[in-house]
């Protein structure tokens, strides 16, 4: 098997693309809170039906969400929105409340997520099936609706560790 660490060499070779996943979560508190998380493990499975899948670390605040919360929204991120994926990527970070404060956002009308202003595109899911693979949860949606509202922009791409644009 694989050693971890060169593991972890061969795939920071592969760029990816960086999502920030979020969803509402009603059980938190009197206007349950939002919750996000930021993902480059996100791909399209199908077209039909139009499928996406997102890798979630097992155990995390948001995969005990989206274990009970079907509905979730994938915003893709462009390269100026570098400061949100950092944001939401941190570990032992306070209150997901205080990380939504002065982003800009507007609630999903199919999911009821967050989504970001400025995203170059934007999923509304479902969940349709959970998969756990080793120390990740891979959550499998139906995309409800998608949209394109900032198509000209340029995105955001993890590649060797790091935040890069597209030159």
């Amino acid at each position: 098997m694989a050693h971890p660490d060169d593991f972890r060499a061969a795939m920071a070779r592969l760029a990816a693309g960086v999502v920030l996943v979020t969803a509402h979560d009603p059980e938190d508190g009197p206007r349950g809170e939002d919750v996000g998380m930021t993902a480059t493990a996100f791909l399209s499975v199908s077209l039909e039906p139009p499928m996406v899948l997102v890798s979630v670390r097992a155990d995390s605040r948001m995969d005990d969400l989206l274990e009970r919360q079907p509905l979730w929204a994938a915003s893709v991120l462009s390269e100026s929105q570098r400061h949100i994926a950092g944001r939401f990527a941190m570990r032992g970070r306070i209150s997901d409340r205080l990380l939504f404060e002065d982003v800009s956002y507007y609630r999903g009308p199919k999911s009821g997520a967050p989504i970001l202003g400025g995203a170059l595109s934007v999923l509304e899911c479902a969940t349709e099936q959970r998969v756990t693979a080793g120390d990740h949860t891979l959550v499998i949606g139906r995309v409800l609706a998608a949209k394109t509202p900032s198509a000209d922009g340029s995105p955001l791409v993890y590649f060797k560790g790091r935040y890069r644009q597209l030159d």
